[in-house]
């Protein structure tokens, strides 16, 4: 008799599911691997369970890293990167990466535990109290809230559609405690377990759209494409290659849309940048905004030739958002790009032979100037001479994965390294936000399994720097380079008020080479290109977590780098 209640018992314990279980059935149904996260109250369980079940949880030190990490990951693999964080401040440092995601447009949810709602609601002071649904709201793409066990599926499903679909983007999923433990039937808990199928449909566009833009682009003296991360995200590489080779028109990749075709494509304008802005007549954006990155289309970057604009881009509204769009091509990157193939034929006209010729010898005389800067051996060194070594190094590893933040270590290396293959160069994107960096290495380590090479600046590195404990604890190939000039943009500012240090400058000769020692990684430290050489190709080739503090001159760098113009700065003078 007790053997046939325990039989009984164990049966119907079979039978049912809770939240943690449905949970994690709804992830793995839609092929998500991988959480990135930081354990606490609610979600702690929840973790253990998910790692125990064959996902891969990456445990950070801070969620905003692993908001990052997320983030990236969408972009990598045009699957939601996903973020599990604890309650209102674990939530609130995790907005910042959701925010981060929708502005640059890489699919991403953000799930976070939350209190008690009917606690919340009468605002009676619940442990981590706080409506994160409605405060997520304006910084998202979308925002949802599961409160029965039986909408988890569905809630998971609207997510992924909502972060996917159209114009990529953040979501919010609000998780409250109580969800977790839920106990339902578990044949009714599988079957309201969504699959969701063709998440993010092809948008196919206009014919007259496409032969409006190629009317246009044909009719063209003097024409530019610039390729935006829109069209890197959409992995239609090979159409994209396809159409600015037959083009023959000069082309000029955004920062994270480098590789797309190898920065010394003989039509990559890259190093001629100013003279195709100010000159050309007719520009074609392909999954590139027209925002300040671009000076919004308008004033003395763009010079006073009048000029054409054509737009690719999923999202209608992003026409006409700074100039006047001539011809709109909405759609996804690869329906519009193939479509616009096809309207070429088979004898499309080369540009005009001076054009092509103007920017060439441009691009050829800019990159004889600057060879001999990136050759010095200057100790201490400078930016060129430092970056000069990482841009051979990168060359002869294309397939690693750079990357880059800082304010003269982005914009500096953003020019000076070279990129072959689409989708190897990650960094701030258009917020120009810091600290991405250690979050951004983590998964691309991860996502992609190629060794990583993340060149921070000092100041940069500080905003993420703990999670190379965690690089250390996975053990991920990841090489970080840190210029050290002993400050932010400089080490040479002066306090003349007091003794406390100038607002702009660090710990003079500071070794974060040591940090990671304490983790058990290598640390190295480098004071000359010839010994920055040795220690990066040393790391790429070992794979161990390795952190080389690259000693440059306290004055080199700018002031805000090369956005200065955007920081405003007092015109009175003290009497």
């Amino acid at each position: 008799m007790a053997e046939a209640a325990v039989k009984s018992a164990a049966d119907t314990e079979q039978e049912l599911t809770d939240g943690f279980n449905l949970i994690i059935d709804a992830l793995k149904l839609n092929g998500i691997k991988t959480l990135y996260a930081v354990p606490g109250i609610p979600i702690t369980d929840f973790l253990r369970m998910s790692q125990a079940e064959g996902l891969r949880v990456l445990s950070f030190r801070h969620e905003q890293n692993a908001g990052y990490a997320a983030s990236i990951a969408g972009f990598l693999t045009k699957q939601p990167g996903v973020c599990v964080t604890v309650s209102a401040p674990g939530f609130l440092n995790g907005l910042t990466a959701l925010a981060h995601a929708t502005t640059n447009c890489f699919p991403m949810i953000l799930i976070s535990g939350s209190s008690e709602r009917e606690i919340v609601d009468l605002q009676q002071g619940d442990y981590e109290e706080m409506d994160q649904l409605a405060i997520a709201k304006p910084l998202c793409k979308a925002a949802y809230r599961v409160l029965h066990a039986e909408d988890i599926g569905i809630g998971l499903a609207r997510a992924i559609r909502a972060a996917v679909s159209g114009r990529p983007g953040g979501v919010y999923l609000d998780l409250p405690a109580k969800l977790f433990g839920q106990v339902i039937d578990a044949e009714k808990g599988r079957k309201s377990l969504v699959k969701v199928i063709d998440p993010a449909p092809a948008q196919i566009p206009s014919p007259d759209a496409v032969k409006r833009a190629l009317d246009v682009l044909k009719g063209a003296k003097r024409p530019l494409i610039i390729l935006g991360k829109g069209a890197a995200y959409a992995q239609a590489d090979d159409a994209v290659k396809a159409l600015v080779e037959k083009s023959g028109i000069p082309f000029l990749p955004m920062s994270m849309a480098k590789g797309l075709l190898p920065d010394t494509h003989p039509q990559c304008a890259g190093a001629a940048r100013s003279t195709v802005l100010k000159d050309s007549d007719v520009v074609m954006l392909i999954g590139a905004r027209l925002n300040w990155l671009l000076s919004h289309g308008k004033g003395k970057n763009w010079g006073d030739a009048p000029k054409k604009f054509i737009q690719v881009d999923i999202e209608p509204k992003e026409m006409d958002s700074n100039v006047e769009i001539v011809a709109p091509v909405v759609g996804d990157i690869g329906s519009c790009v193939s479509a616009l193939l096809d309207g070429m034929g088979s004898k499309w006209p080369a540009p005009p032979a001076d054009w092509i010729s103007a920017v060439s010898k441009k691009r050829e005389d800019n990159v004889a100037k600057m060879a001999p800067r990136l050759m010095n051996n200057n100790v201490p060194m400078d930016y060129h001479g430092a970056l000069g070594v990482l841009k051979n190094i990168v060359k002869e590893r294309p397939d690693a994965m750079l990357v880059n933040e800082g304010a003269n270590t982005l914009d500096l290396a953003r020019g000076i390294i070279d990129v072959y293959k689409p989708r190897k160069r990650i960094d701030v994107g258009t917020w120009g936000i810091m600290g991405i960096g250690m979050g951004y290495a983590i998964a691309a380590a991860v996502e992609t399994g190629n060794p990583v090479l993340c060149v921070e600046g000092d100041s940069a590195f500080g905003f993420s720097g703990m999670e190379i404990e965690t690089i250390c604890r996975y053990q991920l190939p990841v090489c970080i380079v840190i210029f050290n000039n002993d400050g932010i943009y400089r080490g040479t500012d002066v306090n003349k008020a007091s003794d406390d240090p100038a607002t702009t400058v660090f710990v003079k000769g500071a070794r974060y080479d040591k940090m990671i020692e304490a983790f058990g990684g290598v640390g190295i430290n480098a004071t000359s290109p010839d010994e920055l050489k040795r220690a990066v190709n040393a790391a790429m080739d070992s794979g161990k977590p390795t952190l080389i503090n690259a000693v440059l001159d306290p004055g080199a760098g700018s002031e805000s780098g090369r956005i200065g113009n955007l920081n405003p700065q007092s015109q009175l003078k003290k009497k």
